[in-house]
């Protein structure tokens, strides 16, 4: 098949990736280009995928920084940078013959002007429900225009199908051939992810502390007052390290050495990526109960899932954490998170989601 990808425009894609749907990107276009496939992914400017066509729109990312996505804040995902950015995404897909064009972008633009390709069109949406982006969805499905949906987790697409129509979940997993493990048990904690509140930095920080256990932090500042406020001031009172996001080669290598991965997500979690990662490493996982990481974790087999905002019951489980079989971690990402499923999957998609939209044609 001959695919277009689109990425998220508001980072370059490129390592170190900055979230797991960036992440996720990366592998899905090597992986479908791996099978056989044509693939095209249109990204920012700096963007770049080793064995894969990547068309740089000419799109500098900061341009779009207004439409980040902070929970419990209005997101201006329709801002004219966004408007001008996928129109121009678009103009470039438009004459050419693709089977398929998949957008992984976050902006209601994305969804709106998209109506103007002949191919079929599948939006896969990464984020909890956004105002913007259902008000999108409605406009276009009464234009007669009517994409695809996908979201990423059970969980997530029991929140849209309130709003909206979900045709399928398509989970991002990860690649387990590639990722290092070991049975043998670990040093300290890790967390891995952008430094903001919802993604439970602070509280990660304070389970490892409560625990007795050194814990690194890799990410960069996406809440720059949280940052400096709320993380920062911790390094100097001991037991924690902060470091810059590195790429996930290095994260891999790092979290296969800890005891344990922390993710106390402070919000639905969408998916999950780094929970699937740490379990591919052989590293159990301790996590609030949130979102799609009740749907990557075993609780009590492959890690602990507690009650959201429990510190003390989260380090009661990293104090026990060794009663965890690394192997069964390894296990439970090699059966259940393999990105050769999700790729395979996504291709079944393609083919189904090319078949309707070819019916329609013939009318």
């Amino acid at each position: 098949m001959k695919i277009a990808l689109i990425a998220p425009l508001v980072t370059p894609i490129r390592e170190p990736q900055t979230g797991g749907s960036q992440s996720f990107l990366v592998d899905l276009a090597t992986g479908l280009s791996s099978r056989g496939h044509d693939v095209d992914v249109y990204a920012a400017t700096g963007s770049w995928i080793p064995g894969v066509n990547v068309v740089d729109l000419g799109i500098v990312a900061t341009a779009l920084s207004d439409t980040l996505y902070r929970p419990g804040h209005v997101r201006e995902s329709s801002t004219a940078a966004a408007h001008e950015a996928f129109a121009r995404a678009y103009a470039r897909i438009r004459p050419i013959p693709y089977d398929v064009v998949h957008n992984h972008a976050f902006d209601a633009p994305a969804i709106e002007l998209a109506k103007v390709l002949k191919a079929p069109v599948i939006h896969t949406l990464h984020l909890p429900p956004d105002s913007g982006v259902v008000t999108a969805l409605a406009v276009v499905d009464k234009g007669g225009s009517t994409p695809a949906t996908c979201v990423v987790s059970e969980a997530q697409a029991r929140e849209w199908r309130r709003v909206t129509r979900i045709d399928t979940v398509l989970s991002p997993f990860v690649p387990t051939a590639r990722i290092p493990w070991t049975d043998r048990s670990g040093e300290g904690a890790v967390y891995a992810g952008r430094l903001s509140p919802d993604k439970g930095v602070a509280e990660a920080i304070a389970i490892a502390r409560a625990a007795g256990l050194h814990i690194d932090v890799y990410g960069d500042p996406y809440d720059l007052d949280y940052t400096s406020c709320r993380i920062v001031p911790e390094v100097p009172r001991g037991g924690v390290s902060l470091h810059p996001g590195v790429p996930r080669a290095t994260l891999w290598k790092r979290m296969a050495g800890a005891a344990v991965v922390l993710c106390p997500a402070m919000w639905d979690e969408p998916f999950g990526m780094v929970a699937a990662e740490a379990q591919a490493c052989g590293t159990p996982v301790v996590a609030f109960r949130r979102g799609g990481l009740v749907e990557i974790i075993r609780d009590g087999v492959t890690g602990a899932l507690l009650p959201a905002g429990d510190i003390g019951a989260a380090a009661a489980a990293v104090r026990s954490i060794g009663s965890i079989s690394r192997r069964t971690c390894r296990r439970h990402a090699e059966v259940n998170l393999d990105l050769e499923v999700s790729i395979t999957r996504h291709e079944m998609f393609y083919q189904h989601v090319s078949s309707v939209q070819g019916a329609v044609s013939r009318g």
